[in-house]
């Protein structure tokens, strides 16, 4: 009995420590760092907000496709030929975000923060 304890206290630490490590062949920027991208015509951005989040707030330039949306939307929506730059709230939906994105061949872009860090 003491086993599984330990070893649900393990499969716990490899989760939370998976939440929190960059996800692999995903870029990471600041807030900072997309103000200075965001005229740039050969990318794409993306806000996988709710659509009242968007409404509420979004940067100018960002698309609204929301993260339960965006498998099926983003082979219609977006192209594999430019950049797609990825933002949220706080971070955690963008993450989910680039990595569907990842695997599904897009070059992604995650912005760290969200829409928190924004000004």
């Amino acid at each position: 009995m003491q086993y599984l304890n330990y070893i649900i206290i393990a499969l716990f630490i490899i989760f939370i420590i998976k939440r929190f490590l960059p996800i692999k062949g995903v870029t990471n920027i600041s807030t900072a760092e997309l103000n200075s991208i965001l005229n740039d015509k050969n990318k794409q951005f993306v806000d996988v907000r709710t659509p009242g989040e968007f409404k509420g707030n979004h940067i100018k330039g960002f698309k609204n496709i929301p993260l339960h949306q965006l498998a099926q939307k983003a082979e219609k929506e977006l192209s594999k030929d430019k950049e797609v730059v990825v933002i949220c709230q706080s971070d955690m939906r963008s993450q989910k975000a680039s990595s569907q994105l990842k695997n599904l061949g897009y070059k992604v872009t995650n912005v760290r923060g969200g829409m928190s860090a924004w000004h």
